[in-house]
């Protein structure tokens, strides 16, 4: 008899749970809004539009968001195959360009012979004779929200999340920047905006003072702490933001040998160099002052701005409260969550959640919990008091008893993770194809990927 599913969404999470289905043998249809309908931060009708960042974030296995690309891509992961596809230098971080990757992906998921696509709206959680999964991401529609809100009998929980500008690089005045990545991890990649101290006060003042795009008056503001606004960080002390995305440390200016006070970081867009995003300053000022503020910034007098920063809902379940073990809806048997809808926050965790949730639903036993995969699980079914959306850390994945450094100490918790995941495959999943092509490979962790994504 032949398996069938439905998955509700192209973003991350729906169309690598797509991929995996179809690969595991289900006739899976694929359905996609655009260009139907399209939420307030998309522009094109590809999958996998990156509406934010273009960066996949930190790379070294050192770091729990390396390993679980490291997993990822061991485990036959579509995403993670087009994101390396479409690599742009990024200092020690994974940085995509985000047309060709959506391209890669859309490419793929069209050609497959099990994947139908269709391209309508999904007002409803749809009632089939087959599994459904529900991947529609932090912008899910009011309609199709409401519908979740009454079947898990709860509340939808919304907060807004903010994206960086992008910058024309031909505007950039590259006499007042130099080109370095933290700690020189990497090649020069990035093109860095030094302030002195009193620039940086100055331009601190002028960001509080800004006028912003305010919430609507039946709608509270909540943000993810990773991804605040810069304007949010800096009505929290006037240093917050030197300490944050601006932090200058391990950026010495190779034109003075010395540290600046403060710096913006630009990183590459796309392929051809032709833009870049300004890290971590997502923001909700209004337009016309994000022009008048950021021309403060050394080398953006002038910039010419491709993509100004703006505001967007993000929608998520109370995951523990409402999914069981295998990411379905316990009071709806047969419609199962994936991606951000669930909780998880970032690129790369919304990958791993399509990934799960297929993989479950194929009737495959979920990974270790030594696993940074087996932490997206953990993270998931954690009770808390005010569940919140996270990223992967390594207090998602088992612990390892061990006197060693922070350092040596996650090492020690990637190699037993990939050997643990390597059990796994060989155990549970029949066809599966386990490589360890890139098993001695440990590329740098800068910090620049650490925040986006």
């Amino acid at each position: 008899m032949t398996k069938r599913a439905t998955v509700v969404g192209a973003g991350l999470a729906g169309s690598e749970a797509a991929f995996q289905l179809a690969e595991s043998g289900f006739d899976v249809t694929l359905v996609e809004q655009k260009p139907k309908a399209r939420t307030p931060a998309q522009t094109t009708d590809a999958f996998c539009e990156l509406v934010c960042s273009n960066s996949m974030r930190g790379a070294a296995l050192s770091n729990a968001v390396g390993l679980l690309k490291e997993e990822l891509r061991r485990s036959g992961s579509l995403i993670l195959r087009c994101a390396d596809q479409s690599a742009v230098p990024a200092g020690g971080a994974l940085a995509v360009d985000r047309d060709r990757f959506s391209e890669r992906v859309t490419a793929a998921l069209t050609a497959h012979p099990r994947i139908t696509i269709e391209r309508r709206v999904v007002d409803a959680i749809p009632s089939e004779d087959h599994p459904v999964i529900l991947a529609t991401g932090p912008l899910t529609g009011d309609a199709l929200a409401a519908d979740l809100a009454r079947v898990v009998g709860a509340e939808h929980l919304a907060y807004y999340d903010a994206i960086a500008p992008i910058i024309s690089t031909d505007s950039i005045d590259e006499s007042r920047t130099y080109r370095k990545s933290r700690y020189d991890k990497g090649d020069a990649d990035y093109i860095n905006c030094p302030m002195d101290e009193a620039e940086y006060r100055a331009f601190v003042a002028a960001v509080i003072a800004a006028q912003k795009v305010e919430a609507r008056s039946f709608e509270e503001a909540r943000y993810f702490e990773g991804c605040l606004p810069i304007e949010v960080m800096a009505s929290r002390g006037e240093l917050t933001l030197a300490f944050g995305p601006m932090k200058p440390v391990g950026l010495e200016d190779p034109r003075t040998g010395k540290r600046p006070f403060a710096v913006v970081q630009l990183r590459q867009e796309d392929e051809a160099a032709s833009a870049y995003n300004m890290v971590g300053f997502q923001t909700r000022m209004t337009w016309p002052e994000q022009k008048r503020v950021f021309c403060m910034i050394p080398g953006l007098e002038n910039a010419e701005y491709l993509r100004m920063g703006s505001v967007h809902r993000n929608t998520f379940v109370n995951a523990p409260a409402t999914l069981d073990a295998g990411m379905q809806l316990r009071a709806r048997p047969g419609v199962y969550l994936a991606g951000q809808i669930t909780g998880v926050e970032g690129y790369v965790e919304s990958c791993a959640g399509g990934f799960l949730c297929a993989l479950l639903l194929a009737g495959i036993a979920a990974p270790p919990a030594t696993t940074a995969l087996g932490g997206i699980l953990n993270q998931l079914s954690r009770k808390t008091k005010d569940y919140q959306p996270s990223n992967i850390t390594w207090a998602h994945v088992a612990p390892l008893v061990i006197r060693k450094k922070k350092r040596e100490r996650y090492e020690a918790m990637a190699e037993r993770a990939l050997g643990d995941l390597a059990a796994w495959s060989s155990q549970e999943r029949s066809g599966f194809c386990y490589t360890d092509s890139r098993a001695t490979e440990t590329r740098s962790s800068g910090e620049e990927g650490n925040q986006l994504g």
